[in-house]
């Protein structure tokens, strides 16, 4: 029994990392276990906008794809505001303010367990002290004297001139008598 809660639960945190990778907000994960029968695992993110709703299921589907698991359900796939994503032990749910706001859907799961799902990073290594002192030229030795600093070359980009388009509309002119003159001189 743990390890399927454990699959579960795994799927609920690539789900919610996929959200993530796509700017969902308020990305939340809450283990339903033996208080819900409808799934162990809920991953509740919302949106901005309806583009941006369809970019982040794409993503959470490509990617549990990937893991190799599949979607059993999906509800609200004429939903510009709210869908489902129903991965038996687990649930998905992407929504807009509207819906969030309309549903409270905070207040539902406020019962729940959260469960960390983002990736700590790494503390960060102790840095080694640093020498104490520099070493002193050798008796006798005048230190070394520093180079100038070579000069940079500046790369300059050239701009190609648009043809203009008025240009290429008028017909083309024919030689006049000044042409003709300025030949015989």
């Amino acid at each position: 029994m743990t390890t399927q809660k454990n699959a579960f639960k795994q799927i609920a945190i690539t789900a919610a990392r996929a959200g993530d990778s796509k700017k969902a907000e308020n990305v939340r994960v809450y283990d339903l276990c033996n208080k819900s029968t409808l799934a162990d695992f809920a991953v509740l993110m919302s949106v901005e906008s309806a583009p941006q709703l369809e970019a982040v299921e794409e993503e959470v589907l490509v990617k549990l794809k990937h893991e190799g698991v599949y979607c059993l359900h999906k509800d609200g796939m004429r939903s510009r505001n709210w869908k489902v994503l129903d991965y038996g032990g687990t649930l998905v749910h992407i929504y807009d303010a509207k819906a969030e706001e309309f549903y409270s859907l905070t207040k539902v799961y406020a019962d729940y367990k959260p469960v960390e799902w983002e990736e700590k990073a790494p503390a960060p290594a102790p840095q080694k002290a640093a020498p104490a002192a520099k070493k002193a030229p050798a008796a006798g030795k005048a230190p070394a004297a520093k180079k100038p600093a070579a000069k940079k070359a500046v790369k300059r980009t050239v701009r190609k001139a648009a043809p203009k388009k008025a240009a290429r509309k008028t017909a083309p002119k024919k030689a006049g008598p000044a042409k003709k003159n300025a030949k015989k001189k």
